[in-house]
């Protein structure tokens, strides 16, 4: 139920933003609208919704996560967009084996989106069980497991240990 209860605040909250209508049917619609996506997707939004209020882990995704991942977004971006420009520049597409040490739900699909989100990469698949992701990558510079985490794992999985893993924040 708290699930769902924080499903609805944040559709709400979002809403609001992006309407920017401060009249009672703009709300109301608001409302509605959030109530039935927290009545539909309320049970996949969190597991574990009181980890969302630990001020450490909201201090290490606001100043850790989220300038790493603007920072590799940046980057990606030119990387892609100067292999657009010289098309000589060779590319080595493929799909790699990426071992991951995450196990909750939601640091897997941060993990998953982080490595989408930023261009030249596209996670594939994820097997949850063996803690697995599977990518495709626009220049493979090394198959083995070690270069792949090095990479691309080892930007994002530490900080995303820290912000979702039960244990990592006690350590």
């Amino acid at each position: 139920m708290k699930s769902r209860g924080l499903m609805f605040i944040f559709s709400f909250v979002v809403w609001c933003i992006l309407t920017w209508v401060p009249d009672i049917q703009h709300l109301i619609a608001g409302a509605a609208v959030s109530m039935v996506v927290a009545l539909v997707m309320g049970s996949m939004f969190l597991t574990r919704p009181h980890m969302l209020f630990n001020p450490i882990r909201i201090f290490y995704f606001v100043f850790w996560y989220v300038p790493v991942f603007a920072w590799e977004l940046i980057k990606a971006n030119f990387d892609v967009a100067y292999r657009v420009i010289h098309p000589e520049m060779p590319i080595r597409p493929g799909i790699v084996r990426l071992r991951t040490r995450l196990r909750s739900d939601t640091g897997l699909t941060f993990l998953a989106n982080s490595i989408t989100l930023t261009p030249g990469t596209l996670t594939v698949d994820i097997n949850r069980d063996d803690g697995v992701l599977y990518i495709h990558w626009i220049n493979v510079v090394g198959t083995d497991p070690e270069t792949t985490y090095r990479e691309i794992g080892s930007r994002f999985e530490p900080m995303l240990r820290k912000i979702f893993e039960e244990d990592a924040v006690e350590q």
